[in-house]
């Protein structure tokens, strides 16, 4: 059986996708993150997803961490630019429990001011993390640059100075503006007959009150391409290369997806892997990453050297990307790119909780939800020119922003 799709009365879309395994999941995707916050609510989302397991009104936090923990399950959250999704592991027998716990979570969450206050705490550590970490801050440091003066470029975390300022009322009107039935997924994965997740769904969700409405999200900035360089107390020299990009909805995000894979992907065979690391052992860690967005995207490479070696890098860089402008791929070079792709999604698969997520992000973006079949046929249906036609839009050299924390 493939997935099945329903829509409860209150307009929440329950999507189910049967697993032969002892584990089921449970992942609700919620249509609201990072970029819809005002400037006063910078890091609400991401403060509200850690909220959200502080209490409800008949869990106290311990009792709400504790369980799916006492039976061996896993519960978590996490916040994106444009997402906040909670999700649950668990053995099958469990599923009773876990999709009980997420709907109270969901529903009946109080966020009491004395847990407000310790996660503000937790949360700043968080930041303070981030700051420690070169390696990840250049990544936010890079969005701001390029989506400058928008919520886009914007830290997931926020400021010191945003949390402090945030209270329940707030969060409460977040969640009233941003939480809306219609603009949420709720995906279940195991071994389980489609009358049983009807009933357990109706049976926590139904009483969750109909919202349709959508908060305009902020149309994006212009763009300018620019370089800048910090001198930073560290001992690794760090870079982003890169730029907009396309969305979710371009009809060329896929062939996109596939150069960058080529580029800078996973795989140890990628072009920046083979050159700069395996050839010259410039860096240990260099790759390439593409984000499509709703109405946007970012694709950046980066990579950590040493100081010495950064301009010889940057030089690789571009060159392989000029290759990409420059060279059609050949037949075999363009067939090895689609295998290589259409491998590393069915290998991705085999994460059942990983395909729950995408199940529900699929229905979320597009309202509807593509089959593996789909995906291969259009990573198959990619040409040689296209590919080309991609490469010299997005890996233009005038279009590249490049950010560096230089080592003194």
């Amino acid at each position: 059986m493939t997935h099945a799709v329903n829509t409860l009365a209150n307009g929440l879309r329950i999507v189910f996708q049967p697993a032969k395994s002892v584990v089921g999941h449970v992942a609700l995707l919620i249509n609201a993150g990072s970029r819809d916050e005002s400037l006063p609510e910078q890091g609400m989302a991401h403060f509200i997803e850690h909220n959200l397991f502080k209490g409800t009104q008949k869990r106290k936090a311990y009792h709400i961490l504790s369980r799916l923990d006492d039976v061996g399950g896993e519960l978590n959250a996490y916040t994106t630019k444009e997402e906040t999704v909670i999700h649950a592991s668990f053995l099958n027998m469990h599923l009773d429990r876990a999709a009980e716990l997420v709907a109270d979570i969901l529903i009946r969450s109080t966020f009491p001011e004395k847990e407000l206050k310790k996660e503000k705490d937790v949360i700043r550590d968080e930041i303070h993390a981030y700051s420690d970490s070169p390696s990840e801050q250049i990544f936010d440091d890079f969005e701001n640059l390029i989506f400058a003066n928008h919520p886009m470029g914007r830290s997931i975390l926020g400021t010191e100075e945003s949390l402090d300022s945030f209270n329940r009322q707030m969060i409460l009107d977040f969640i009233a503006r941003n939480y809306h039935t219609e603009q949420m997924v709720l995906t279940i994965c195991g071994d389980y007959t489609w009358k049983t997740i009807e009933r357990y769904t109706a049976k926590y969700f139904s009483e969750l009150p109909f919202t349709s409405t959508l908060a305009d999200r902020a149309p994006l900035t212009a763009y300018a391409a620019q370089t800048v360089t910090e001198q930073k107390e560290i001992l690794q020299t760090h870079a982003v290369l890169g730029n907009r990009a396309y969305s979710l909805h371009h009809e060329s995000f896929t062939t996109l997806f596939l150069l960058n894979n080529l580029l800078g992907g996973p795989g140890m065979n990628s072009r920046l892997n083979l050159n700069i690391r395996e050839r010259y052992g410039f860096a240990y860690n260099i790759e390439s990453f593409y984000t499509p967005y709703t109405d946007t995207g970012v694709f950046g490479i980066y990579i950590g050297t040493h100081k010495n070696t950064i301009d010889r890098s940057l030089t690789l860089i571009y060159r392989e990307l000029k290759m990409l402008r420059d060279k059609v791929l050949t037949p075999t070079q363009l067939h090895k790119a689609q295998k290589q792709l259409l491998g590393q999604i069915a290998l991705s698969q085999e994460n059942n909780l990983s395909l729950a997520i995408a199940l529900g992000r699929s229905l979320l973006c597009y309202n509807r939800i593509d089959t593996i079949e789909d995906v291969y046929a259009r990573i198959s249906a990619i040409t040689a020119a296209e590919a080309l036609a991609v490469a010299n839009e997005i890996f233009a050299p005038e279009e590249q922003t490049l950010l560096i924390f230089k080592a003194k």
